[in-house]
């Protein structure tokens, strides 16, 4: 049975990440985080052995609930135990099938909680890509198996956030060299309007968003390429007419600095690294992904598994915490009586 929407502590499914890395330990901070457990109620996915293990790299206490088959979440987080990796068969610091295995299927069950009512919403510690690529052949990205798990077609978007600026972006996960034939006025269109709607979900009532430029110095009036003139530059002309309120398109590489003093919430860039260099360089340990566009939210810290340092318990908790309290705001929003 679907828990009941609480939206003074929203229900949120924990995804235990990769093994191999330092999500164990990031998960068990989380659920002893005393801060988080006044803001959200968990179901978390994995195996307690490997929690148990995260717990005491982490050096916590954890109090939970284990339960084996339906989760019914309560004052104390609930684990769903599935028991599906004995620790000795994490290699540790390493990108392995059962790793990949483990985190694919704490997700999917995350997912298909939320999806089913059972959840306001989802987040995850770190993934091992080439993990989960062994686990599921084909896998491109969170994006795609979110989509895949609860039988989404709409419009999502994977977005970079840290502090009051967040990171949208017309290409994601594709060559370089593909970049500039995949970027159209229609694309950079629905990205806008998705960069809106996630930002007012987010609460930010009247959001306004700053749009990079492809090419150096924005092209340079044509001299470095004519992008901005004939895609970029008439499709945020039209998305203003639209009703968004969107400036540019400016130089990438002035854009973030740029973009705050305009009052901009968001940048949109044309591609991945455009963006994300930016955003990390800014604040790696405090920058967390979410992924936009779905019926729920679906929030994970920035960075990855960390495998240099995986075990030694100095994994910074600031981007998974600060996850999961985007997540809860977004999902009080999202149940909070209109008006």
């Amino acid at each position: 049975m679907a828990a009941q929407p609480d939206i003074r502590r929203p229900v949120i499914a924990l995804a235990m990440g990769d093994p191999a890395g330092i999500s164990p330990e990031l998960s068990a901070r989380l659920l002893a985080l005393d801060e988080i457990r006044a803001a959200v109620r968990f179901v978390v996915f994995g195996d307690r052995r490997i929690l148990d293990a995260g717990a005491r790299v982490a050096g916590v206490t954890l109090d939970l609930e284990i339960a084996n088959g339906e989760a019914v979440p309560g004052d104390r987080p609930v684990l769903v135990d599935l028991g599906h990796l004995d620790p000795a068969g994490v290699t540790p610091r390493e990108a392995t099938l059962a790793g990949g295995t483990f985190a694919s299927e704490n997700f999917r069950r995350a997912l298909k909680l939320a999806a089913a009512g059972g959840a306001d919403a989802v987040c995850f510690t770190p993934f091992n890509k080439q993990a989960m690529r062994y686990a599921t052949p084909g896998y491109d990205d969170e994006i795609r198996f979110v989509a895949d798990a609860i039988g989404w077609s709409g419009a999502a978007r994977e977005f970079n956030i840290l502090d009051t600026i967040w990171n949208a972006r017309v290409t994601s996960h594709i060559p370089l060299s593909a970049v500039a034939a995949a970027i159209t006025a229609d694309g950079i269109r629905a990205e806008l309007a998705l960069t809106a709607a996630c930002l007012r979900a987010a609460g930010i009532d009247r959001p306004r968003i700053a749009v990079a430029g492809l090419n150096p110095h924005a092209g340079d009036g044509g001299n470095f390429g004519r992008e901005e003139i004939e895609v970029i530059g008439p499709a945020v002309r039209a998305a203003a007419a639209e009703g968004l309120d969107v400036v540019g398109p400016y130089p990438a590489d002035t854009v973030f600095l740029r973009a705050p003093k305009e009052g901009c919430h968001a940048v949109l860039t044309m591609y991945h690294d455009q963006g994300q260099i930016a955003m990390k360089l800014m604040g790696f340990d405090r920058g967390v992904t979410m992924l936009g566009g779905f019926p729920f939210p679906i929030c994970t810290p920035a960075h990855g598994t960390a495998y240099d340092i995986a075990g030694q318990g100095i994994a910074d908790i600031g981007a998974s915490r600060a996850a999961v309290l985007l997540a809860a705001r977004m999902a009080v929003r999202r149940h909070a009586p209109p008006g």
